[in-house]
């Protein structure tokens, strides 16, 4: 895979030039590439990157009146302890963000949202992964379940809007993804006033 770079007008930068990608290791979810990269000033240098779900993952913020948050304990397997967080989940194949996002919340949540609301993109390293987090606003929602994919039932906790200081004092809240989207959703909801 080449490309000739490109030219980001934004910021007055020439994109380096993608010389080769190759395959370094395959998983189930994960694929870590090796990049080769030249850059304007004639450098070239490797970079690994690690390409996870395609075509994305979503994280909901499920809201089922204007003060409430709806938040997920769960076991998360790269610190080996259980966190506090949004329900999330990846896009499969053929799905809208709005469908994966309805099912992981019925998933997860125990509600199908009536009202979906697309908020923003966010990466969490960009440096190496070239994953995008799609975060969702999930409102008027009605009890609805489907099986889920977890190993074992999740801790539903909701969580007042206006008690964000008692939330991030609490160690097992913690994901930078989860943090900034707590921050945009109130950010949100106060333009809605």
């Amino acid at each position: 895979m080449k490309n000739s770079g490109g030219f980001d007008t934004a910021h007055n930068q020439v994109v380096p030039e993608i010389l080769d990608v190759k395959s370094v290791a395959q998983t189930q979810i994960f694929q870590i590439e090796r990049i080769t990269l030249r850059f304007s000033n004639g450098v070239v240098r490797e970079f690994e990157r690690l390409k996870v779900w395609e075509p994305g993952v979503i994280m909901i913020v499920a809201m089922p009146d204007p003060q409430t948050l709806l938040l997920v304990r769960e076991y998360a397997a790269g610190i080996n302890d259980y966190c506090l967080s949004f329900p999330k989940g990846r896009v499969e194949m053929g799905e809208d963000i709005f469908h994966a996002a309805n099912r992981e919340l019925q998933e997860e949540v125990g509600y199908s949202a009536n009202k979906l609301h697309y908020v923003t993109a966010m990466t969490n390293a960009p440096n190496y992964s070239s994953t995008q987090m799609h975060l969702v606003l999930a409102q008027d929602l009605t009890p609805s379940s489907l099986p889920a994919d977890e190993p074992e039932p999740l801790v539903v906790v909701p969580w007042q809007l206006d008690d964000i200081p008692a939330l991030m004092a609490r160690p097992d809240f913690h994901e930078a993804r989860a943090i900034a989207a707590l921050y945009l959703i109130k950010e949100h909801m106060m333009k809605l006033k």
